[in-house]
């Protein structure tokens, strides 16, 4: 079976889209085989993303390693079955579509509390939650006292996810895998990084999540978008002398890989 990894959280601006390409792109460079589905219907940031990078590829004459994207099938309301729902089955669908051929699906979810993103999940092998270093998006997570230190309950989205693990323990599956990312960090605002640090250490352990490192903020990861290139195509289209920016950027990926500890993944690139 495919290993899944959602990338999830309620709030967005996080960099969700951002993190499931390049998490699918290192894949697929390194000779797995990856599907992807973008369950935010209305944007679709990951979804136009491949769209980007298969028409700048065809352009260009390029053949480079791309993700196979599902969009969900429609389903005909009148023919889903009492007690069924219709995004239930048209996620199952797209999910068992793609694993006959895929080592592992990346399922992007909407900055939004949806019944496509609770049931997406319940499917993780993997949970992937980039949040900005902000108290603001810590707030999803739990609920903290005014001194800022002082964790006083889980909040919407870590009930989401404590949900999600209760369906999959009741239907025998392995325990999800939660890795929670530092994403966007900026280059200032040191007082505020060690206090989301410490926060963050506290809650991982009350509510069982890892703290995993994530992108800092770079204007890059808005220039590729448009070609729906990552940073590991900058070689294939010409660039051979990468800016300092661009290294440490691949760096951060190749951690960010490495730290998801996915099964049979040995990071080369």
């Amino acid at each position: 079976m495919a290993h899944i990894i959602v990338v999830g959280n309620e709030k967005g601006g996080a960099g969700k889209s951002t993190v499931a390409m390049h998490v699918a792109l290192a894949l697929a460079r390194m000779g797995h085989r990856v599907g992807t589905i973008d369950l935010d219907l209305r944007q679709r940031s990951l979804g136009r993303y491949i769209e980007n990078r298969l028409r700048f590829l065809g352009k260009e004459g390029l053949d480079l390693p791309t993700p196979r994207d599902m969009l969900l099938p429609d389903i005909d309301e009148d023919a889903v079955p009492p007690g069924e729902n219709a995004s239930d089955l048209r996620l199952s669908a797209a999910v068992a579509a793609l694993e006959p051929d895929s080592d592992f699906i990346v399922i992007d979810c909407p900055g939004s509390h949806t019944r496509f993103a609770q049931v997406a999940h319940s499917l993780a092998d993997t949970l992937v939650t980039p949040l900005n270093d902000s108290f603001v998006d810590f707030d999803l997570l739990a609920r903290i006292d005014t001194d800022g230190e002082k964790i006083l309950g889980p909040s919407v989205y870590a009930e989401m996810v404590w949900s999600a693990r209760q369906l999959r323990a009741q239907a025998g599956l392995a325990p999800i895998d939660w890795i929670v990312l530092r994403n966007r960090l900026g280059s200032q605002a040191m007082l505020n990084k060690q206090r989301m640090e410490a926060a963050l250490a506290r809650l991982a352990k009350r509510i069982g999540f890892r703290v995993g490192p994530g992108f800092s903020e770079r204007v890059v990861f808005r220039e590729l978008f448009p070609r729906g290139l990552t940073l590991l195509d900058l070689r294939d289209i010409g660039v051979n002398s990468l800016s300092m920016s661009n290294v440490a950027a691949r760096q951060e990926l190749r951690e960010l890989v490495r730290a998801l500890g996915l099964p049979g993944v040995e990071v080369r690139f």
